[in-house]
């Protein structure tokens, strides 16, 4: 079975995924959600250079539960690919590359788990605009922000989808996963 590349991200009904200074305070996660079934069924992440320089320097605040641990465990252990276009040097299990078209083109036709494409919105819509988008996993947050970074900005063309999954959670949270039309 061929990879493909799953966009997974949370978005505030407004269709926002960071509010104006980007906070992301409103991302409910709770373990209802099986996220880590999630991270099991992906084996690399892709980035933009910005939310990977983010994430690696994400320092939790306060206690942190097992399930958090885990997760972020299961995360620093993934294949990532880092689009950049000034950083070019690799480090560890983390491929930096300035050419998102042919690199995902690549991986997607090697052996392996999923590609999830983690964001920025820039990865994001680009990853779009050149059709490389499989499945989208969007869960819906019970918060409208009024003004943030919208999920869906600069898309150059119609995107049909169909809906192949509903999941609904105790915390208000709806995740729609579309496939293709």
């Amino acid at each position: 079975m061929a990879r493909r590349v799953v966009l997974d991200l949370a978005v505030t009904l407004d269709g926002f995924i960071e509010g104006a200074h980007g906070e992301i305070d409103w991302c409910i996660m709770d373990p209802e959600m099986n996220f880590t079934a999630f991270l099991e069924s992906v084996d690399t992440i892709l980035f933009g250079r910005k939310s990977y320089d983010l994430w690696k320097s994400y320092v939790p605040e306060g206690e942190v539960s097992d399930l958090d641990k885990e997760m972020m465990q299961m995360i620093e252990d993934k294949e990532k690919v880092v689009f950049s276009r000034s950083k070019r040097a690799s480090e560890g299990n983390v491929a930096f590359s300035d050419d998102v078209e042919g690199t995902v083109e690549r991986l997607t036709a090697q052996e392996g788990l999923d590609l999830w494409l983690y964001g920025g919105a820039e990865l994001i819509t680009e990853c779009i605009n050149l059709g490389l988008v499989d499945e989208y996993r969007l869960s819906v947050h019970p918060v409208v922000l009024g003004r943030g970074k919208p999920l869906f900005s600069n898309i150059e063309g119609r995107l049909d989808l169909e809906l192949q999954k509903v999941n609904r959670y105790d915390s208000g949270v709806v995740q729609l996963i579309y496939g293709r039309a």
